[in-house]
């Protein structure tokens, strides 16, 4: 099943009242017919099927030791070790303004020549689920960093080989093209699917209601250029999927990243395709590495 462009295109389910002594058009009720069968296939993504999609993100399994590992951190806070982290990205981005800081070689040779927008996400730890979210954008050679959100990433931290049901977010630097979620496009650049479909399955935690009101799919082992929704997975099943941006739920997800609904918006209406942007992600050490 491929939900290649859920809610991209406009249109309103409409109520037919019951015909009164005349046979019914028979193209009429083949427009209805059809009408009933792709409100089925939304209601299938956004039940069973979202679920077995949303493997990869969000926090439905009931991994009460991992929620309350993170809760503890979140309560602990960023403290000190953020506030030098951001010093040190400025510091680093004063000296080489044209190299995204904090990140190595290996990772930087990975970002496009074309690209003029860079989310870089940076994880406190290989084990934690604690990150910061930073946007840079470049003019001519120079990066300028823009802003800088708390954030969280997979529970159980960061993986170089991501594997479905791990609770890690992949490390590395994937292209971002596709957006979409339950709310309407608050002036996105991206290419946005506006459809409930994203909505949570009614058995996930209460927290996490309004975790996909808006997304931006990072091109993992995805189709770009297809809904978020798209279950297609070109690497094989085994690889997972569905690794998100999406609005946060105050602790770790199964490998999305997570941060603030002003975030989010700030992000779609900043990414702009026809300046290539990528998200560069992975915790602080496997960045340097």
């Amino acid at each position: 099943m491929r939900i290649g462009g859920a809610g991209r295109t406009g249109g309103k389910a409409t109520a037919h009242g019951r015909t009164t002594g005349r046979p019914q058009d028979p193209t009429a009720a083949r427009a209805r017919a059809r009408a009933k069968a792709k409100a089925a296939l939304v209601a299938a993504a956004g039940g069973t099927v979202l679920a077995v999609l949303l493997a990869g993100c969000g926090s439905g399994d009931g991994d009460q030791a991992s929620e309350r590992a993170a809760g503890h951190a979140k309560k602990a806070g960023p403290g000190n070790g953020a506030q030098a982290s951001e010093s040190s990205a400025r510091a680093e981005l004063a000296k080489d303004p044209t190299r995204i800081p904090r990140v190595g070689d290996r990772l930087q040779a990975r970002i496009p020549a074309n690209s003029a927008q860079v989310v870089a996400v940076e994880g406190a730890g290989k084990d934690s689920a604690d990150a910061t979210v930073r946007l840079y954008t470049r003019q001519g050679e120079k990066w300028r960093m823009e802003h800088t959100w708390a954030a969280h990433n997979g529970k159980k931290g960061w993986t170089h080989s991501h594997r479905q049901g791990d609770k890690r977010s992949p490390v590395g630097v994937f292209t971002l093209s596709d957006a979409g979620g339950v709310l309407p496009q608050p002036d996105a650049k991206l290419p946005y699917a506006h459809t409930s479909a994203f909505t949570p399955p009614t058995y996930w935690p209460k927290k996490t209601r309004h975790d996909f009101d808006h997304v931006i799919a990072i091109d993992y082992n995805r189709v770009k250029g297809t809904s978020p929704l798209d279950p297609t997975r070109p690497q094989g099943q085994a690889k997972g999927g569905s690794i998100w941006l999406h609005m946060d739920h105050g602790s770790g997800t199964s490998g999305c990243v997570s941060l603030s609904k002003s975030g989010m918006e700030t992000l779609l209406r900043t990414l702009d395709p026809k300046k290539h942007p990528v998200v560069v992600m992975g915790d602080k050490a496997s960045l340097k590495g």
